[in-house]
């Protein structure tokens, strides 16, 4: 008697599933520092429409910008690590950085950052 084979085995099911769960995995890991960046964004973003025509300081705006970072919970940049300087007429702020997401052992995803923001 003859049998005929239907359906996928166990192991094709393992071979189908597995590069799914890697990238689930991956996304589950990289959500949160998204969040943090849309943070960061929405921060600068803010400050920016806030202090038009009243800024007069780098300190000013990098307290406005531990405010909102502070009410944001924004974990990384530190207000500090933040470029804001004077570009002709108006400031600059510049959030560049980079952040790690640790996966399997000593195999870590890499995610660098860079936001401009100009302050009229």
């Amino acid at each position: 008697m003859r049998h005929s084979q239907r359906g996928v085995t166990f192991i094709g099911w393992i071979l189908l599933l597995a590069p799914i769960a890697i990238l689930i995995f991956v996304a589950i890991r990289l959500t949160p520092i998204y969040l943090n960046y849309m943070s960061v964004v929405k921060a600068l973003n803010t400050v920016a429409s806030e202090n038009k025509g009243e800024t007069s300081s780098a300190e000013g705006l990098r307290n406005a910008l531990a405010k909102h970072f502070q009410v944001g919970y924004v974990e990384k940049p530190d207000p500090r690590d933040l470029d804001i300087h004077r570009d002709g007429t108006h400031w600059a702020v510049i959030a560049d950085y980079e952040e790690t997401a640790p996966l399997f052992g000593n195999l870590s995803l890499l995610v660098e950052f860079h936001k401009e923001v100009d302050v009229q």
